[in-house]
Parts: C-alpha cells; structure tokens; sequence
C-alpha cells in the first residue's frame, strides 16, 4: 500500500516537473529595420526535448543563441539545424547566410534543415553559390570540415497547416495578413509531452487566425508598432505600417480574445526612446492580462 502511494506521489511528481520544465521560447532578437544596437533582429527560439527550433533569422542570431547556450545548450552553434522563415523582408534573413555556414565552421556536421514560404529555396540556393569560393576552401583547404554541415534542406509551403513533426512537437504554419507580403506566416509549436503551446506571430497587422492558433497558448509571442511613435510619422507612412503591423490597442484585442497565459511583445517598431513603452501602451488599450515587452535573450516557459 505504501509503495503503491510512493508510487504515485513520484508519478504526480515527475509529471509536475516535466510540465514547469517542458517547452521554452528563448528571445533572440526583438528588432526591426529600424536599427537599435541593443536589439538584435527578429528570432525566436522554441526548445523542446533538448532541441531547439529556431524562428527567423534577423542580424546576429547566431551571436545570440551562443550566448544564451551557456544556460540552455540546446542552442550551441552546432545544434543549430532547424529553421522556420516567417517571410522573407530583409530583416528576418540578414543572418540566414550565418545561420547556414558558421554552424557548419562551429562542427555542425549535417544539413541545416529550413522551412519556408516560396522563395525560401532560392534564397538559400544563391546564399551557398554565392559563398562557394569560402565552401571549397573550408572543404579542400587545409582546414578539417565536413562534407555535409553547409547544405540545406529546403521545405516550402504556401497556406496553413501542419508543417513538421518529430518526436518533440508539431509544428503548423498560420497564414497572416503582412501588407502587400503574398506569403507571409506565424507559427504554432505544441509540445507534445506537456500539450504546452507557443505561438509566434510573425510580421502581421491583426489577425484573426492569430487569435484561433493563440487561443489559450501558453506563450503568445507577438509583434507590435507603438501608436505614439506612428502618430509623428506622415501619412504615408502611417497607412503603410498600419497595414503591415499591429497597433497596441488591435493586440489588446487579440489578446483579450486568445487569453494566452503570457502576451511577449517582440519586433518591436518604434523610433525614439521615449515611445519605447509599448507594454503601457497595450495595457491602456484594456489588456490586463500578463504581458512582458520582450529584450534580447529573455526566456519563458
């Protein structure tokens, strides 16, 4: 009788801690073309069953999963094999060619595997042309390299659904409205252990497939434009942000309706550092649920 309590006391125990200590979303970068050199550019990383899967890659991801792999080794340079593109503006591919070859250079030794809408081969394609010469000497110089490190794997999608499964999660693609961006994407990740959930958001203006895929998430990573900061710009610029971004009060919204267990507010567009209050701002707008403006490097799970 008492082994049979023990038992299950260690069970309830067990599973406890697998679900305080299941899926995690590491921050790596919260910026956007406008250039702040405390904000890395936009990357997310989902980890998960000791592997990490990575969401974009804006300037210096690699940089920063390095560091944050002294707490979570999941994300060493040479585990880094996994990537999902939410769509392709310059902001979130600058680090693409350092997400493909400096693993490899740090002992990756199998193929980066790459998710993305169409246009996402290509890039990568022409990235590894256009580095041959560097390739060719790694591989027949005097340097030891691998033969396989460097390639990449390239799946593309153009609508909804489950993208990629493995052991650790499922992952599904969310269609979302990006301006004039034909293709443009977040991402579900559902941990398959726990049931835990992270949603992403991607570059988007509102959206309502965000607040199904988001509906009571775990972890709601979403983008946001201060409306201070947009009221100085001009009109131009104010009705093209407006249709590519998501005002604060539209994420109070979203969030109110989703009822994520915490809203992480990441690329986020603002220009002077007076407007860089952009949790206040969402919260004013009637959210009053958990909410973190996100820096580079935080980690939730």
């Amino acid at each position: 009788m008492l082994k049979s309590f023990l038992t299950v006391l260690v069970t309830f125990f067990i599973s406890q801690h697998a679900i305080a200590e299941g899926l995690k979303v590491v921050i790596l970068g919260t910026g956007t073309p406008v250039m702040k050199p405390e904000r890395s550019g936009p990357g997310v990383a989902v980890l998960s069953g000791g592997k990490a899967y990575i969401v974009d890659s804006g300037a210096g991801m690699v940089r920063k999963a390095i560091e944050a792999s002294k707490t979570h080794p999941e994300l060493k340079a040479s585990n880094l094999d996994m990537l999902f593109l939410t769509h392709l503006h310059s902001d979130h591919t600058a680090g693409l060619s350092n997400m493909i070859l400096a693993p490899w250079v740090l002992r990756r030794e199998h193929p980066l595997k790459l998710f993305g809408p169409p246009g996402s081969k290509h890039m990568a394609d022409t990235i590894i042309s256009a580095y041959s010469e560097d390739i060719d000497m790694r591989i027949n110089g005097s340097q030891p390299a691998n033969l396989n490190g460097y390639k990449v794997e390239t799946t593309e999608f153009s609508a909804s659904g489950t993208i990629f499964e493995d052991d650790n999660v499922i992952v599904e693609a969310i269609k979302v409205p990006h301006g004039s961006w034909e293709h443009a994407y977040g991402y579900k990740f559902t941990e398959k252990s726990t049931g835990k959930t992270a949603v992403i958001s991607g570059d988007t203006a509102y959206s309502e497939a965000i607040i199904d895929a988001a509906t009571d998430a775990d972890i709601l990573v979403h983008e946001i434009i201060s409306e201070r900061a947009l009221s100085k710009r001009s009109e131009e610029w104010q009705i093209y942000h407006k249709s590519f971004h998501t005002l604060p009060s539209e994420i109070a919204d979203i969030a109110n309706k989703a009822k994520p267990r915490v809203l992480v507010l990441y690329h986020q567009l603002y220009w002077d550092e007076e407007d860089n209050r952009l949790a206040e701002e969402v919260m004013e707008a009637g959210y009053n649920g958990k909410i973190v403006s996100a820096n580079d490097l935080d980690v939730f799970q």
